[in-house]
């Protein structure tokens, strides 16, 4: 079984217990807001990243990643985005 560390917006700073909380996992998935390419590349030095930018990532971060990523782990259709957009407002108004 793939074990899979997941995070997202850590906006420039990556906190320095991740390496250690993911010393056994397989792969690191990112799902945006990256913030400074600095925090991507030590990621990599530690696993295989799958990543996706975000809104606030610049020209770097978007250069290297994209807005979606869909791939497939251990036969699951996987896809990964920043932000997945809203609720239907007429979903919502008929659960009210």
């Amino acid at each position: 079984m793939t074990k899979i560390g997941l995070l997202s917006d850590t906006h420039s700073y990556l906190d320095e217990r991740f390496v250690e909380l993911f010393k056994d996992v397989d792969e690191i998935w990112h799902a945006g807001d990256i913030g400074d390419i600095r925090v991507l590349d030590k990621l990599k030095e530690l696993k295989t990243v799958r990543a996706v930018y975000g809104n606030i990532d610049g020209l770097d971060i978007r250069q290297e990643l994209k807005a979606h990523e869909r791939f497939m782990c251990e036969g699951v259709d996987v896809w990964m985005t920043h932000i997945g957009g809203y609720p239907c407002s007429l979903y919502v108004s008929s659960v009210n």
